[in-house]
């Protein structure tokens, strides 16, 4: 498959990744169904500006909740969403938990949630970043990824101690027609079609996976969702299945949000959103039960 923007076998220049960020266009409204959301969780918590993108500082304020009556006795919980922009259920997932569920877990855990990490991306439905990075590969010191950034200074400034990180995420079928062959297409490689699970998992770092933890948020979710299936070589998206509906990567080496602090317990949701009668509402839903989940079993250590 050959990518509409440069030529086969060769790296993109600033020329060809120019002619991509012009052929993007705004999709969404990040003010309209973002911003006004977290603007109206001022009354039950802490909302701290942390940056702005420098592609539109107008437009792309980057917010971090916090629980407004901090507990420094109790474990604290970060929810990351957004890191990839277009994956729309990990922005409306962490705001929902938020807006619906944060509350009842509040004499529990301190929370940190960033819902919208690459909010430029969010509107412009991809998967990089408006320099044509990969914020979800970028997660390292010296990152070339705005967005991570000024995300993790942030962080590293209020010297959270993370006792579990839930990344949200979508795996979806425009990761094989689009957004898959742009990144061979960008390092000048070339492109080998894969295959999309047709269903939920989730990713654990293969350093602390913490399977027990997973399995508890796969037998939650299987009321709502699919759990994918492996596929005829017995893996996931090209990594052998540790335990039913879950596969671990090496998260740190890899740049991953999931594996930038040391939480005892992390993972990273897969909501798959392209199954025949899914709504968007019901990704949103698996996400919020996977948190509900995975903190339920916290609750019982």
């Amino acid at each position: 498959m050959n990518y509409h923007i440069g030529r086969a076998g060769i790296p993109w220049s600033d020329a060809e990744k120019t002619d991509w960020l012009n052929q993007q266009i705004r999709q969404r409204s990040y003010m309209d169904q973002v911003v006004s959301v977290i603007e109206s969780l001022r009354v039950s918590f802490e909302v701290v500006e942390y940056g702005r993108l420098r592609v539109d500082p107008e437009l792309y304020p980057l917010f971090l909740i916090k629980s407004a009556n901090w507990n420094h006795k109790l474990p604290v919980v970060l929810i990351t969403g957004g890191v990839h922009g277009y994956e729309a259920s990990g922005v409306n997932g962490a705001l929902d938990f938020l807006c619906r569920m944060a509350t009842h877990y509040s004499a529990y855990f301190n929370f940190v949630v960033a819902p919208c990490i690459s909010p430029w991306a969010y509107e412009t439905i991809n998967r990089w970043n408006s320099a044509a990075v990969d914020p979800n590969r970028s997660f390292y010191s010296d990152s070339p990824c705005e967005e991570v950034r000024l995300f993790t200074s942030h962080l590293k400034k209020c010297n959270f101690k993370f006792f579990a990180h839930f990344d949200l995420h979508e795996t979806t079928d425009t990761d094989e027609t689009e957004f898959r062959p742009a990144l061979a297409a960008r390092d000048g490689i070339e492109y080998q079609p894969g295959t999309i699970p047709k269903g939920f998992y989730l990713v654990a770092n293969e350093l602390q996976p913490q399977f027990p933890f997973q399995s508890s948020i796969i037998d939650a979710v299987k009321s709502l969702a699919v759990i994918a299936p492996a596929d005829e070589r017995g893996n996931i998206i090209g990594q052998p299945i540790d335990t039913e509906g879950v596969i671990s990567f090496p998260m740190v080496d890899l740049g991953l949000c999931g594996g930038f602090t040391s939480a005892s317990y992390h993972t990273t949701t897969e909501v798959y959103p392209n199954l025949d009668g899914v709504t968007q509402e019901q990704c949103t839903d698996i996400q919020v039960a996977a948190i509900c989940a995975g903190l339920d079993y916290l609750l019982k250590l």
